[in-house]
């Protein structure tokens, strides 16, 4: 492929007025240098991964957590089976559950392998496994009532997946590259089963660390209109609802810790998405055409003046 992702925009010295009033708004993602430089775990990262290990195991509380394990011959990329393009189910990771010292203590042992399998502890709530950790991380860009969320490991890969909701991910410990495309890429990114996928939600079929371009022609259109950004222990990332993003863990050791929101209480719009296609899948071209159409103009493109002419209290 030609060229490299563009860089993410930066900002620095962020606060909630500046995310609220020009972050957001823009509705792309943007780097947050140095957000969470003053965070606990960022100083015990910075001091050794030992320390930051010691201090997580004193804060466990002993409730279990989702870890994976993947074999080294996978390279700690996150994906289907070996017998995926034979339409067999199944992932190429163990999943287990346990504390998160007992990660750690995995994590430490195989640290001193050349070869290691990838461990990961996956999504994780802080105010469960380690309820002392919220107090001393607090996220000054949201309302305290956003809960964190651990995600622990050595060297790893999240294939490009998207979340529904708003983002802020923050690197305490390690390096993480992230590299993001915009939603409308979904075409050109060859997104596998809807309703099975190793990270809950669909994610690209193409490897990042080498794309085939014979099996996936448009995936060099997607990487045209990429963005990358490298964060440090300290820095943070906001990632806007839907944007794909694809996350390569570099150390031995890395701990993120996200955030995750949505503006207001509303269903599933995945969920919503599945049952369309289920029920407009049978449907004749004309039909389908028609739908779209209704869609486009109750829902996609509804404005002030979609209801206007009905009387006010008739209006939905």
């Amino acid at each position: 492929m030609n060229g490299a992702p563009q860089p993410i925009v930066e900002f620095h010295g962020v606060d909630r007025h500046l995310f609220d009033t020009e972050i957001m708004p823009r509705a792309e993602p943007a780097v947050l240098r140095g957000l969470v430089d003053a965070w606990p775990a960022v100083r015990r990262a910075r001091e050794s991964d030992k320390a930051l290990c010691d201090w997580l195991q004193t804060l466990d509380s002993g409730a279990d957590v989702d870890a994976l394990m993947l074999p080294p011959a996978e390279h700690g990329r996150i994906f289907y089976g070996p017998r995926f393009e034979h339409g067999e189910r199944g992932f190429n990771y163990l999943h287990n559950r346990l504390p998160i010292s007992r990660v750690i203590e995995q994590l430490q042992r195989y640290a001193l392998f050349d070869s290691a399998p990838a461990v990961m502890v996956q999504s994780a709530l802080a105010s469960v496994c380690t309820p002392a950790f919220n107090a001393g991380h607090r996220m000054p860009l949201l309302d305290a009532d956003v809960q964190p969320r651990l995600w622990l490991g050595n060297a790893a890969v999240t294939p490009t997946h998207f979340d529904e909701s708003s983002n802020i991910a923050c690197v305490a410990a390690g390096e993480r590259v992230f590299t993001l495309f915009p939603p409308e890429q979904i075409a050109n990114l060859y997104v596998g089963p809807m309703s099975h996928a190793p990270t809950g939600t669909p994610i690209s079929l193409v490897d990042l660390a080498a794309p085939d371009l014979q099996r996936f022609p448009r995936f060099a259109t997607a990487w045209a209109q990429a963005l990358r950004a490298t964060l440090a222990a300290g820095d943070a990332l906001y990632i806007p609802p839907l944007w794909w993003h694809h996350v390569a863990s570099r150390r031995p050791l890395n701990l993120l810790v996200n955030y995750w929101w949505r503006a207001q209480a509303a269903p599933s719009g995945l969920q919503a998405l599945e049952q369309a296609r289920a029920a407009f899948a049978r449907f004749p071209p004309a039909q389908r055409r028609a739908w779209q159409a209704l869609f486009a103009h109750w829902i996609f493109e509804a404005d002030g003046q979609t209801n206007a002419h009905i009387p006010p209290p008739l209006r939905d």
